[in-house]
């Protein structure tokens, strides 16, 4: 971001967001820490019914076995 347009914008003090329940919170929790991977939301009727995590893990090449 340019000085000028810095100067021009007012910033918003940091607020931190509410804690959150229910799908929303779910789904927070599955991506949090997550490196590779998937996270699904499986909706039905307009709600969140089921949140899916699939994560992937990578070997370094010393890891792998033979």
């Amino acid at each position: 971001m340019s000085r000028e347009h810095a100067e021009g914008s007012e910033l918003r003090p940091e607020v931190p967001e509410p804690q959150r329940d229910g799908a929303l919170g779910r789904i927070e929790s599955a991506l949090r820490g997550l490196e590779f991977g998937t996270v699904t939301a499986v909706v039905q009727n307009g709600v969140i019914v089921q949140v899916e995590r699939t994560e992937k893990v990578r070997l370094q090449r010393a890891d792998r076995t033979r």
